[in-house]
């Protein structure tokens, strides 16, 4: 079944009765909403996980949980079904940031994740990741970019210091 997008404007406003399919053209000057969530322990450490290896940039680490927004979802709908999805995570949700790619049609919401969780609980979800750690901050900015992909994040976890 093909997953279906609300199409929005560089703005972040929804455009009324237009629709985008995964995988199909997205015209220009048309975007789609993608959130990431960074998750930060109580105890300051951050979890990262590792993409899937049949994933673009398969085997690398990423900071933040997340994905596109399915369509009627809001940012916050889906940086929380994303976050349950992809960690099994449930927690309060902050935005921190929002940026725009024109390369390929992404507009982001970022949220920060403050969790309590068991730091074992973590469940993965097939075909996205295949293990997780949690790290500290100086250890997260310490990693390359031949390690981390995760620059949207990092580049708001810096400036923020989050």
């Amino acid at each position: 079944m093909a997953e279906i997008w609300d199409a929005y404007n560089k703005d972040f406003t929804r455009i009324e009765g237009m629709s985008l399919v995964r995988g199909q053209h997205i015209p220009d000057n048309i975007y789609h909403l993608v959130c990431d969530i960074i998750v930060r322990h109580v105890d300051g450490s951050y979890l990262i996980m590792q993409r899937d290896l049949e994933k673009t940039h398969g085997g690398l680490w990423e900071l933040s949980a997340g994905g596109s927004a399915l369509q009627g979802e809001d940012p916050e709908e889906a940086a929380i079904r994303e976050l349950k999805e992809e960690t099994g995570i449930i927690g309060n949700l902050v935005e921190v940031g929002r940026t725009v790619q024109d390369k390929n049609h992404s507009i982001y919401v970022i949220y920060l994740c403050q969790t309590e969780c068991a730091k074992d609980s973590i469940r993965l979800q097939e075909g996205e990741t295949i293990n997780y750690k949690w790290i500290s901050r100086n250890e997260l900015l310490e990693m390359t970019d031949e390690t981390l992909i995760t620059h949207r994040a990092l580049k708001i976890l810096k400036e923020q210091n989050l």
